[in-house]
């Protein structure tokens, strides 16, 4: 995902204008024309681009809505614009941080790496020091800043649930450390974590690993995320993503209970 990609925000405040239009019966050339809008803009904003807050008053107008109900619709402008704690850190990607930083729950299925939420500093810094492009000393600082600092999503106050099913693969690259780091996070009320044992064959996992976030709020939304050669891909159609749910809850199947994990996790840190 590149920088200037919208954030799910940003997307989710364009699908909520993009349904008063319509809700409104006008077209995008229609509603352009009122706004004095190039069609094209019209289709960007639907598509996660910024409006102006001027513009953005501008459309409530436009499409009907009466001013005693544009508060909810300008605090979902005011969260979209909101600004993180991630967005001082010269990094990529942070789409996906917005996305993990609003979710309630995760589920996540990993075939080569240790899930980032709970990685240890010395685990970061190894496998991104294997990285094809070379990283300065500063941007592998920030790497490591940003996602430790994720991880404090698993303490606290309502804190994430995460459901990780992790191949066995992946934990052989794993010192000692950090398989002691997972066993000790795996204890806590809100993390699952399972093996999945090479024992087990050929699985649906086997077409790569992924991500599923359940997003807070009342509209219930989930958000399928997954990394490629050339970045990533968030899904949010419905029908997609509940397909990786599926596959998910089978790997969970096929994988080692959570207390048979911990044990085979423990008894792998012994032997390192």
């Amino acid at each position: 995902m590149s920088r200037n990609e919208p954030t799910h925000r940003m997307r989710r405040l364009g699908e909520v204008l993009r349904e008063l239009r319509k809700r409104a019966g006008m077209s995008q050339q229609e509603a352009a024309d009122r706004l004095n809008y190039n069609h094209r803009k019209i289709s960007r904003i639907e598509k996660g681009q910024r409006p102006d807050y001027h513009g953005m008053r501008a459309m409530l107008d436009q499409y009907g809505i009466p001013v005693s109900q544009w508060d909810e619709y300008m605090d979902l402008y005011a969260w979209a614009l909101e600004k993180g704690w991630w967005t001082k850190y010269d990094l990529g990607d942070h789409g996906y941080i917005s996305l993990e930083h609003d979710a309630h729950r995760m589920r996540t299925f990993e075939l080569a790496y240790v899930p980032g939420l709970l990685q240890v500093e010395g685990y970061i810094r190894h496998i991104t020091a294997g990285a094809r492009v070379r990283r300065s000393g500063r941007s592998v600082d920030n790497q490591v800043a940003v996602r430790l600092r994720r991880q404090e999503r698993l303490v606290g106050t309502d804190p994430l649930v995460l459901q990780a099913v992790v191949a066995e693969a992946a934990l052989a690259k794993a010192d000692r450390t950090q398989l002691a780091h997972i066993v000790e996070r795996g204890r806590l009320p809100n993390v699952t974590v399972q093996v999945l044992l090479d024992r087990v064959g050929p699985h649906d996992g086997d077409n790569g690993a992924f991500t599923v976030l359940d997003l807070s709020g009342k509209e219930k939304r989930s958000a399928l995320y997954v990394e490629h050669a050339a970045g990533s891909l968030h899904i949010e159609n419905p029908a997609e993503v509940k397909v990786a749910t599926l596959t998910f809850a089978h790997l969970s199947k096929l994988a080692l209970s959570p207390d048979e994990s911990a044990e085979w996790i423990a008894a792998r840190a012994a032997e390192r």
